[in-house]
């Protein structure tokens, strides 16, 4: 069968669909004043930073109305939603909290001390260090000084102290449709409740609300619904490479004995190189004594349509040097989300438009050669609430808040995404011609080679049926597991009879199709049997709505992920 391109089979969405004017009458609009949309670590460091800001502003603050900051949450609480490795840099929290002490970070499972990074073999480990000759060196992962945090704790501590300096949040609550008048931000529109598998009005449905606010901060996360939508309006990615996306698949393991350091790897088992592009990596985290977490994390822009990341972590843990690292343990956690990876040439050129500001993962804030990315997206947070906080200070009828786009710019969050500008592309190169190129772009600060190298579009690569699912393992529920149980483990509570957010076309080439299923995680997209038994040439795809932890990997590979409803979704508590 010839390789297919799933850019190709594009999805039935448009993003005008998603954007348009408040419709409420006036007096059921809900009026906020800040209206911040993801309770994340950019969303909720938002809201903090206006909290502290507006203690010292009581005029600005009245002007606001009564409820000044309001945060809008999808999960079911914030942090339901969050997941990441996550070695964070401790220079955002220290910022938002000066007179917090680490050891009051309830998130916190210890300081990084003593890393290390291994290329791996079937068999073995072979410890490597950045500059070293006689093996293909990986990106600075250099962690000492970081904190093994979870993201998902994060965002339940940052909730708790923005509820007590008095900000609403809005969580089970979903940012359907971004409010815009005159091209002018003016909030969000809430999505409906209760309605069936048909989009029918059930017994308890409830209609969404317009939210309008003096000024909107979109902190989605990785896959953002309206981001993408007003990125097209405004054109605010005119000039920039597509963004792109790793996915992680991650498991939290009870051990008897405690990991003593960070660990990343490279090498098997991905397939390096031009013709597969399994480009990626894990990471071992210790979580205090009594647990450890691992994932896998791999490039969108791959090309055997059987390739499982998913899969490709179960066959990961019966490598002799991991199952060493969980041998006598049980697996408590497990979650999966993509990583936006294009880095400097995919962000937008603008970071804010009138009434509108984006931050954090929703805008690409993340340096992917380090795997880094919470602690830019706080102090993009906190960067937004500043900008909105003086513009509103001059005029409190203000949409005007360009002084964001010069804080980015001259921020850390800048210069560290430009000197690791070109660090993800050589990597599809191979593992050892692409790990040359990273080591000579770590030791000049990206500067050589020198030049812009292009972003793929994820689902620009053509997908072939390859041999990628031949080596996967079958289940034994002690050290291996299928997707279904997985999601289960996720605290996945999303009705069966909630109506469809996924968008694809539902019949496609059999390439696309079953890059899907593989791709998915968490088993939402299916082939029928009788069609794989009988070797089609163009398949059905049923989806299984409900099965989904909202990763958004579809939206990088030829589909999109819109939102469900509020509350839907995982319930990750430690990831």
């Amino acid at each position: 069968m010839p390789a297919v391109k799933p850019i190709e089979y594009p999805p039935p969405f448009d993003s005008a669909d998603a954007i348009g004017p408040p419709t409420d009458p006036v007096d059921d609009r809900i009026e906020v004043g800040v209206a911040i949309v993801g309770g994340g670590p950019a969303g909720l460091a938002c809201a903090n930073r206006l909290m502290q800001l507006l203690e010292d502003e009581p005029e600005l603050t009245e002007k606001l109305g009564e409820v000044p900051v309001a945060v809008i949450e999808k999960g079911k609480v914030p942090g339901a939603h969050l997941l990441s490795g996550a070695n964070v840099d401790p220079s955002a929290l220290t910022r938002l909290f000066p007179d917090m002490d680490p050891g009051d970070w309830p998130s916190v499972y210890q300081e990084v001390t003593e890393d290390a990074t291994y290329f791996l073999t079937s068999k073995a480990a072979i410890p490597v260090k950045v500059g070293l000759v006689a093996g293909p060196p990986p990106p600075n992962f250099r962690k000492e000084g970081t904190y093994t945090m979870s993201v998902s704790k994060m965002g339940r501590f940052l909730a708790e102290k923005a509820e007590e300096a008095g900000v609403y949040i809005l969580s089970e609550t979903a940012a359907t449709k971004l409010l815009v008048e005159d091209r002018i931000v003016k909030g969000v529109r809430s999505g409906d409740r209760g309605r069936g598998k048909e989009g029918e009005e059930l017994a308890n449905f409830e209609p969404g609300s317009d939210v309008i606010a003096k000024a909107t901060v979109l902190a989605e996360g990785t896959i953002g619904h309206l981001t993408y939508s007003a990125f097209d309006y405004f054109d605010m990615r005119e000039g920039s490479d597509p963004q792109a996306w790793e996915l992680g698949v991650k498991e939290i393991w009870e051990v008897p004995k405690p990991l003593d350091r960070v660990i990343h790897t490279l090498g098997w088992p991905l397939r390096w190189g031009s013709k597969y592009k399994e480009a990626g990596g894990s990471f071992i985290y210790p979580m205090g004594e009594d647990k450890v977490c691992f994932g896998l994390v791999v490039g969108l822009d791959y090309t055997d349509a059987t390739f499982s990341v998913h899969d490709e972590l179960q066959r990961f843990k019966q490598h002799p040097f991991i199952a060493k690292i969980i041998e006598g343990g049980k697996r408590v956690g497990w979650g999966a989300k993509t990583i936006p990876s294009g880095g400097y040439w995919a962000l937008p050129k603008r970071f804010s438009v009138p009434g509108m500001l984006v931050a954090g993962d929703a805008a690409g804030m993340v340096n992917i050669a380090e795997l880094a990315g919470v602690h830019y997206a706080m102090h993009a947070g906190m960067y937004a609430a500043e900008a909105i906080v003086e513009s509103l200070k001059e005029d409190p009828d203000s949409v005007n808040f360009e002084s964001y786009d010069k804080m980015i710019r001259d921020s850390a969050i800048e210069k560290d995404l430009y000197r690791s500008r070109n660090m993800k592309q050589p990597l599809t190169k191979g593992l050892i011609k692409g790990g040359i190129f990273a080591n000579a772009l770590v030791m000049t600060k990206g500067n050589f080679p020198p030049g812009h190298m292009k972003v793929e579009d994820n689902a620009e690569p053509a997908m072939s049926l390859g041999t990628a699912e031949d080596k996967y393992p079958q289940p034994d529920n002690e050290v291996t597991f299928n997707k279904l149980d997985s999601v289960f483990l996720s605290g996945n509570a999303t009705r069966d009879d909630a109506p469809n957010h996924v968008r694809i076309q539902t019949k496609v080439p059999r390439e696309v199709a079953q890059t899907w299923v593989s791709m998915c995680p968490a088993q939402v997209y299916e082939i029928p049997e009788e069609q794989l038994e009988n070797g089609a040439a163009e398949v059905d795809v049923h989806v299984t709505a409900s099965n989904c932890v909202q990763c958004g990997a579809i939206t990088a590979k030829g589909g999109r992920l819109t939102l469900p409803e509020g509350g839907d979704g995982p319930l990750y508590t430690e990831t």
